[in-house]
């Protein structure tokens, strides 16, 4: 199980790819990404309604493939989006496939439940942490937009009809599903056009 271990802990150097197409300089990891949708499940779990202990076992899993298949963009200019989608399903079962063979049989299977119901959306705990996984991503971009880390006027192919950072809110409010999902990112939203509109206000 050890060797397995090994390779899970690839998510620490995994670099968040959407972060990495954007230009930002140094970005989180996915394990980052992980640590703070974790850190989001403990403060609001109970605001949710939701067992704190089950959404945080997923949010601590829900991104474990990703240390085999790498962290793949879904959401891209000029690429099918159901194709493309499909094809990252595929290959991160095949990623915990493999990776839970290395791992003992109740460690395997209690991951790959926790892991499967987040993929499958199945539960109130698994929409939860999807939407705090949403929520992270964007308080992510309020970070890098404050600390400009960016080129917010660089060319930017991947996400023509986007400026700034503002790609990473769209997308997320799309795919937010529950009323504190919603809630919380509209606040940071709300912060994140603070910080964008101070930005610009520095740079004139």
């Amino acid at each position: 199980m050890i060797d397995a271990l090994i390779t899970s802990y690839r998510l620490k150097d995994e670099v968040r790819a959407g972060w990495q197409l954007r230009g930002v300089v140094d970005p989180e990891s996915v394990a980052d990404h992980s640590w703070g949708t974790a850190y989001l499940v403990l403060l609001h779990a109970e605001d949710a309604g939701v067992s704190r202990l089950r959404a945080l076992e997923i949010a601590l899993v829900h991104d474990l493939a990703e240390a085999i298949t790498g962290d793949v963009p879904t959401r891209m200019a000029g690429i099918g989006q159901a194709h493309r989608k499909e094809e990252k399903a595929r290959r991160e079962l095949e990623a915990m496939t493999g990776l839970l063979a290395g791992y003992g049989p109740l460690e395997a299977a209690r991951v790959y439940d926790l892991w499967t119901e987040y993929e499958e959306n199945r539960s109130n705990e698994a929409r939860f942490v999807r939407d705090m996984n949403l929520v992270d991503m964007c308080i992510q971009a309020c970070v890098y937009e404050r600390d400009r880390r960016y080129d917010p006027d660089g060319p930017n192919p991947r996400f023509p009809d986007y400026g700034r950072l503002d790609e990473f809110f769209a997308t997320a409010k799309a795919r937010v599903q529950t009323p504190l999902g919603r809630s919380l990112l509209s606040d940071v939203a709300r912060r994140y056009e603070q910080i964008s509109r101070k930005d610009g206000a520095d740079e004139s």
